[in-house]
């Protein structure tokens, strides 16, 4: 099966967490015989921010450890829909320009032969519905939502069997637990500052509980203004500034414990959707703390796949004890990898997009190539 992703991008993961999940899985894909391609426009912003602060030679990093990945890139709308042609599926994500959207499902009105599915990962429906209720999603066979309080706003704006629930997950090729000789110290928090819609949670939940237990805390990141620095140094934080996401593994890979402080959103609109980081870390063999937010859909086992801390004393708490008990953080380790494992890896969404391939394609040529 030809399968084409549109993508903002997928090179770069500067404050783009869904190049973390697409990468996973169209290698997948790749590694079971489909031919993948995905499409980005050239001069993206998340790709000009990388070139402008990467230390890292991250298109090098990327090229390593992605290889069967090549990436394509597009200077037009013709060009960006032309890629689409002899595919089977088209997958085109939220933050694809509302142009092109449309055109793609224009293509496919007029004769197009592929399945066409728009891809939500974000929380615009909530925080800025009239951006997304603005795009033109006629021709569209159907929408993936990656959790179900999102599927149930698609549900309400008129998509209803044709919404699926197709959540995040690990690409578990890159992130497992490292082999370091160095001992584990300190804490490390790895998240982009944003809008700032989380900045009294991360004091609360991050910097003060760490200052009390006494743990060093490392912060990777980018978008962070000149105040939130101050903030950082006066709690003794060191600011590390922005990290590839394939380097993730090598960062936990040196700390006791991480903790996940979610965006607002996350904890009002659209409970029950855990970020890209919870998935990597689990699979990194890190113990995780988290602040409130509800797993409505039964993901994961709190208490047990990782801890959680309902206000800042609870987590300066559950810090402690991860600091002072080594059973304690490799019996949560140890729980949270059998989930990752056992549900949560990008093998099984892939497994779950085929379903949804065959389902909508059921009976049309595109079954046969599934």
């Amino acid at each position: 099966m030809k399968i084409v992703y549109y993508t903002h991008s997928l090179v770069s993961c500067w404050n783009h967490g869904n190049a973390h999940f697409l990468r996973g899985v169209l290698t997948e894909l790749a590694s079971r015989g489909h031919e993948v391609l995905s499409c980005e426009a050239a001069g993206n912003w998340s790709l000009d921010n990388l070139r402008q602060e990467d230390a890292y030679d991250a298109g090098a990093l990327f090229a390593r450890k992605y290889p069967v990945l090549h990436p394509a890139t597009y200077r037009n709308l013709t060009e960006a829909v032309s890629a689409a042609d002899g595919a089977d599926l088209v997958v085109v994500h939220e933050w694809n320009e509302p142009a092109l959207v449309a055109a793609l499902g224009k293509r496919r009105i007029e004769g197009g032969r592929f399945l066409l599915l728009f891809h939500d990962t974000h929380h615009r429906a909530v925080s800025d519905p009239d951006a997304i209720r603005m795009l033109d999603l006629e021709g569209y066979d159907g929408v993936l939502a990656f959790g179900s309080a999102l599927a149930k706003i698609y549900e309400a704006w008129g998509w209803r069997e044709r919404v699926f629930v197709w959540h995040e997950a690990a690409d578990t090729r890159v992130f497992y637990p490292l082999v370091r000789d160095l001992p584990r110290t300190g804490l490390v928090w790895i998240g982009n500052w944003g809008d700032g819609e989380r900045s009294s949670e991360l004091e609360r939940f991050l910097l003060a509980p760490a200052q009390e237990v006494g743990l060093d805390l490392d912060i990777y990141g980018v978008r962070y203004p000149l105040s939130t620095l101050d903030l950082l140094r006066t709690y003794g934080a060191r600011y590390r500034g922005w990290l590839p996401n394939a380097r993730t593994p090598e960062a936990f890979a040196t700390h006791l414990a991480t903790v996940h402080v979610p965006r607002r959103f996350y904890t009002t609109h659209l409970p029950g959707i855990p970020t890209i980081r919870v998935f990597e870390a689990l699979a990194c063999g890190i113990p995780l703390v988290c602040a409130p937010w509800d797993d409505a859909e039964s993901l994961f086992t709190p208490g047990a796949d990782y801890l959680v801390a309902r206000d800042g004393a609870e987590m300066t708490q559950q810090l402690r004890a991860l600091a002072t008990s080594p059973d304690f953080r490799q019996q949560l380790v140890q729980h949270g990898l059998a989930t990752i494992h056992a549900r949560h890896t990008c093998a099984h969404r892939v497994d779950e997009l085929l379903g949804i391939c065959r389902q909508l394609g059921a009976g049309r040529a595109v079954e046969s190539q599934l």
